[in-house]
């Protein structure tokens, strides 16, 4: 099978008479219930807690790592130790300072983003219920 013959032989089974009869079928409420996100009429609200779980986690784990490798960087440059510790606590100090930095700056940016689908969802919500009360009268 060659490169030019594979499109071909894609278009052919996708204009198959079985998928020409499900596309018409579909209403809103079947691809509403099919998409990824949560459907409208079955969220529940959230605690700020379930909402806010994740990110603080990861500030949290990141500030300790970040913490971690400012003893391990100082702790390297402060006492007279033997040849090779002094060599492995100067690579890995920093190592564990610029791991727990990325997590606690991969968590405060993540609060911005959580507030944005919130307002977002809110918004969505509102227009569904506004929609729904004017197609239904």
């Amino acid at each position: 099978v060659t490169m030019e013959a594979l499109p071909k032989a894609l278009e052919v089974e996708e204009k198959s008479p079985e998928s020409k009869d499900l596309l018409p079928s579909q209403t809103a409420s079947s691809l509403c219930i099919s998409s990824r996100s949560e459907s409208v009429w079955t969220a529940t609200p959230r605690s700020n807690w379930e909402i806010y779980r994740k990110p603080v986690i990861i500030m949290s784990v990141g500030g300790a790592i970040l913490l971690f490798g400012v003893v391990i960087t100082c702790l390297a440059y402060t006492l007279n130790l033997g040849d090779m510790s002094l060599k492995v606590l100067k690579m890995v100090g920093p190592a564990f300072l610029s791991l727990g930095l990325m997590m606690l700056v991969c968590g405060l940016v993540w609060v911005p983003i959580i507030k944005k689908k919130q307002k977002q969802k809110q918004k969505s919500v509102f227009f569904q219920n506004l929609k729904s009360f004017f197609l239904n009268r």
